[in-house]
């Protein structure tokens, strides 16, 4: 890891706080509820006041909105039946929204604050888990300043839904079997020296059964499936990544033929501290709908009590089971395949943004009214879900270059975001006879700068800092084979390393070249944004003004 702790952490710091603020300003305009939050604000009060979603009456939006909450809750208060409401995605994400509401109120402020916070965390994550697999606080700062300029995450951070708090746990959950992937290999580097080996000599090796990161990484799943069912994917498919980890480094330190012992004897233990750990956090996500009775379908076990998941689970744990099968067919049953929505967007076109998603728009304010300049024909107030067109487009570019030195460079780090995108990405292609939106896409974008970061690290001089070479990399000790993979020991050339590659060994114009054109990447990134900023933000916007800023006939 680079040796610079306390500057990492205060670029980190400061790259956060510079995200924070600049999400933080006019937070609660428009001063309404908007797009799908008509939803989730209103369940997460309901979960703060009574402890279950709540049926809220049709004018609630209108009232809310002209502060006449009380009256409202007044109503809902006198309902005596058929008051619980069927919701279709856990409760983690709205209770994170409550928290907002009880800090602030029940007003815009209030129930988007936790997005905010989460969205400003994101960033604090990417940057910390980049700087990580890189090993350069540089190319670490860089992701996050990226992520910082990227027009979704920023809308996202801006709005009460569930996705971003979805993103960051994912995101959680990567860093830590990041963490825990050299934490095991530290380990063994341990038993190594501690016995004074050169390598395990065929041997296995300690079991290590009980691995802190790995238990981390399944409550942050845990929560990440409590939020949306999605993370069920990137679970699935990190913990396969992480098991082939254990394999490799088993190897490395020596274990020959008996490495591939670890996907039984490391991938129980890991199933139990990913899986089944996962599975207890979600259960405890519904406590207070557990310990209620008036929450939808809690009676249910009371008015089947033969049922087979009664006698087997108890009432409370039958009732869940039950009303998460009714999610399951909500999600996937024929009514939603039957939905149209104009911003339909099919994943097929996620990554160039071919469609983006509405949240919000005032149109036809005529000229001399509500900041229309006088003259004007028409102005827009619009909130657009779309990111940063220069960001994304080159994410495209640099996923395919992370996927060819993923597997023809066999460089691990770059299999992260590869890994995070197909999986955050790919699956939504079964689903295409149902309404899909941009937004889902929040999930990918922090893996999509991940992979440009990288790639940039990589034509910067291989993510390498301005550090001296190590010469105990030409000359591995038994720990340093244990750590980290010596690029001698598998025929590749030191240079293709990115902790044997120094700014030393490159051609100083060459170094240059390449700070130079990332200089001028990040640049254009932070204009394109400025550019569409007041496309996110409800800004007024003449016609003209606003069409300039449509470059894609799917933008409209």
């Amino acid at each position: 890891m680079p040796t610079d702790r306390a500057f990492g952490w205060a670029m980190t710091v400061i790259i956060t706080v510079i995200a924070f603020v600049i999400r933080v300003v006019n937070l609660g305009y428009p001063n309404k509820i908007v797009f799908d939050e008509t939803y989730y604000a209103k369940d997460a009060y309901s979960l703060l006041r009574w402890g279950y979603e709540r049926n809220w009456p049709d004018s609630a939006n209108d009232s809310i909105a002209a502060g006449n909450l009380h009256s409202v809750i007044q109503g809902m208060d006198a309902c005596t039946k058929d008051c619980s409401a069927f919701i279709v995605h856990p409760q983690v994400g709205k209770w994170l929204i409550a928290s907002g509401e009880w800090l602030f109120g029940m007003n815009a402020f209030g129930w988007r604050f936790a997005s905010l916070v989460f969205g400003s965390l994101l960033i604090l994550i990417t940057i910390r888990l980049v700087r990580r697999i890189s090993r350069s606080t540089l190319i670490g700062g860089l992701a996050g300043l990226l992520l910082a300029f990227d027009g979704l995450a920023f809308v996202m951070s801006r709005i009460a839904l569930l996705d971003i708090f979805l993103a960051v746990f994912i995101m959680a959950a990567i860093a830590c079997l990041v963490a825990d992937r050299d934490w095991f290999r530290n380990r063994l580097a341990d038993h190594l020296v501690g016995r004074g080996l050169a390598d395990l000599n065929g041997q296995f090796g300690p079991a290590l059964w009980i691995r802190p990161w790995r238990i981390a990484a399944g409550i942050c799943f845990g929560l990440a499936i409590g939020t949306k069912w999605n993370a069920l994917y990137p679970l699935a498919a990190f913990a396969l990544l992480s098991l082939a980890w254990d394999v490799g480094a088993r190897r490395v330190a020596g274990a020959g033929v008996r490495s591939s012992w670890a996907i039984i004897r490391d991938g129980v233990p890991a199933f139990v501290s990913l899986v089944v750990l996962s599975v207890i956090i979600y259960v405890a996500t519904w406590a207070s709908w557990l310990a209620g009775s008036k929450g939808y379908l809690r009676d249910w076990g009371q008015k089947h009590p033969d049922s087979l998941s009664v006698r087997l689970l108890g009432d409370p744990l039958a009732s869940l089971l039950a009303y998460n099968q009714a999610m399951l067919n909500f999600h996937t049953g024929d009514g939603i395949a039957d939905a149209t929505h104009p911003y339909d967007a099919k994943p097929s076109g996620w990554l160039i943004l071919s469609r983006v998603i509405g949240i919000d728009a005032v149109l036809d304010i005529p000229g001399g009214s509500d900041g229309c300049p006088v003259g004007a024909e028409k102005c827009y107030r619009v909130i657009t879900g779309l990111g940063t067109p220069a960001l994304w487009w080159a994410a495209v570019i640099a996923l395919v270059a992370a996927l060819i030195l993923w597997i023809g460079g066999r460089d691990w780090r770059f299999g992260i975001p590869v890994v995070g995108v197909l999986s955050n990405w790919l699956p939504w292609f079964q689903y295409t006879d149902r309404p899909q939106f941009l937004f889902y896409a929040i999930t990918i974008i922090p893996f999509s700068v991940m992979a440009v970061a990288l790639v940039l690290g990589r034509l910067l001089g291989d993510g390498s800092d301005l550090r001296e070479p190590d010469p105990a990399v030409a000359a591995p000790r038994p720990a340093r084979a244990a750590r980290g993979r010596p690029a001698h020991a598998r025929g590749e050339p030191a240079r293709a390393r990115f902790d044997v590659l120094s700014a030393g060994q490159l051609p100083l114009d060459r170094r240059a070249l390449a700070a130079i054109a990332i200089g001028a990447f990040v640049a254009l990134v932070g204009a394109n944004f400025a550019f569409i900023y007041p496309i996110l933000t409800d800004a007024v916007l003449t016609y003209q003004q606003w069409q300039a800023r449509m470059w894609i006939r799917g933008w409209i």
